[in-house]
């Protein structure tokens, strides 16, 4: 809320150069947290969002994932994402390698699997291994 107060004409700010040449200058998390939005609060019955926290810093991430099934609604959802982490709080995830689908299930079934999920998984948690443990390097 602290940005749109500073924004020129505060919520009623035109943001598209297309439509208004002296549109302020958005970062890429600023510009997605607005596509977001966009997208969150259209009247459609499904909302569909391809990688949507890519460019948001890790605690406005972390929102987006708490606060994702307040924010879909009752609507049908598809969550795109390349960052295994944000699929925990899907409820039916779909794996695809080069196009084709190859796994469905909840993020436990398919990390019990032991399949592509399931390396890829533990690929990305490396890097969040306790500090002690240190990563998992393979030589």
């Amino acid at each position: 809320m602290e940005r749109v107060e500073r924004l020129p004409q505060g919520g009623d700010t035109l943001l598209e150069k297309s439509v208004n040449q002296d549109a302020p200058e958005l970062s890429g998390g600023e510009a997605q947290k607005v596509a977001l939005a966009r997208a969150l609060y259209k009247d459609s019955p499904v909302v569909v969002l391809d990688e949507p926290t890519a460019a948001l810093d890790p605690i406005a991430e972390s929102e987006v994932y708490r606060n994702f099934n307040r924010f879909v609604g009752g609507r049908g959802a598809v969550f795109i994402s390349h960052r295994l982490s944000s699929c925990r709080f899907c409820r039916r995830i779909a794996v695809f390698d080069e196009g084709h689908l190859v796994k469905t299930g909840s993020h436990e079934e398919l990390l019990r699997q032991n399949g592509q999920y399931h390396r890829l998984w533990h690929a990305q948690a490396q890097y969040y291994a306790p500090e002690d443990e240190g990563p998992t390097v393979a030589t």
